[in-house]
């Protein structure tokens, strides 16, 4: 069960009467400062967030420059996992969808993939519990920065002209149509697709830590806290939902990482499609 969860719930059984489901909502992503402080008259707040934002940023580069500081020539166990991890990026992502010009990307998204992999992670790791890319900041930052490496680089490579025909004006098209499609694909590429980039791992996130949330308030509530002084009908019913429950929480807990890691797959993708809009014109 979720600390958040449990917080939630706090001693609220369904046994103890007159006590409603807790169901968890937004307030569950909030969370108290842990320090304040002052710079040039604004306020600034240190939250759990942050705090975990750090660790995982930490963690990332502890790991990679612990395993490449010193590379031998027959690789160990963990600098084999951590040249994986490169070779899987850069001929999967990057080689696979800007070709062998995407090699100069590669730090960009092998970082991306890894950070935000372990940002999602920190969901189900012990006390941590929360993913952080559940905080719509963080992907909107990480959409930022993908999103003004991809369109300056194309104006560099392309120019400015080449690079807005090759992003509006798709070829073997009627010109009539061109007064339809240079709207929409202005909408689209330079204004929906930052967008719907720092949604879709927003969304994700947040959807999954709600669910299983849920679940743990859930199991919490059903549980029957008198069972043994009061063996009623409902006291065992309520031990099942409870079991169900947990189950089910445990389930959604082991589908998460799944999910987890295939968004970060899909964001560090996505950003290796637009680099490569820069890079190759239609």
């Amino acid at each position: 069960m979720s600390a958040d969860a449990i917080l939630a719930a706090g001693d609220c059984h369904l046994s103890t009467g007159g006590c409603g489901f807790p169901a968890p909502g937004a307030e569950i992503f909030f969370f108290d400062p842990v320090a304040t402080y002052t710079i040039a008259g604004i306020e600034w707040h240190i939250t759990k967030p942050m705090i975990l934002l750090v660790i995982s940023a930490i963690l990332v580069i502890a790991f990679f420059v612990a395993i490449f500081r010193k590379a031998k020539v027959v690789p160990g166990t963990m600098q084999s996992v951590g040249e994986y991890g490169y070779f899987f990026i850069r001929d999967g992502v990057a080689r696979d969808t800007i070709g062998r010009q995407g090699d100069r990307f590669v730090p960009l998204l092998f970082t991306f993939f890894f950070f935000v992999w372990l940002l999602n992670f920190m969901g189900v790791i012990p006390f941590a519990q929360l993913p952080v890319t559940s905080k719509f900041a963080i992907p909107v930052a990480f959409a930022a920065i993908v999103y003004l490496a991809w369109v300056p680089l194309g104006i560099k490579r392309q120019g400015l002209g080449s690079f807005l025909k090759s992003m509006t004006m798709p070829p073997d098209v009627p010109k009539a149509m061109y007064v339809l499609l240079i709207p929409i694909e202005i909408l689209s590429n330079f204004i929906v697709r930052p967008f719907t980039h720092a949604v879709r791992l927003f969304a994700n996130m947040f959807a999954g830590h709600m669910l299983i949330a849920t679940f743990s308030i859930a199991a919490w509530y059903l549980f029957p806290t008198n069972l043994l002084s009061d063996p009623s009908a409902t006291g065992f019913i309520g031990l099942g939902g409870s079991i169900a429950a947990t189950i089910v929480t445990i389930a959604m807990t082991g589908f998460e990482m799944g999910i987890q890691i295939l968004q970060a797959y899909v964001f560090t993708l996505l950003a290796a499609v637009y680099l490569n809009d820069s890079v190759n014109a239609h």
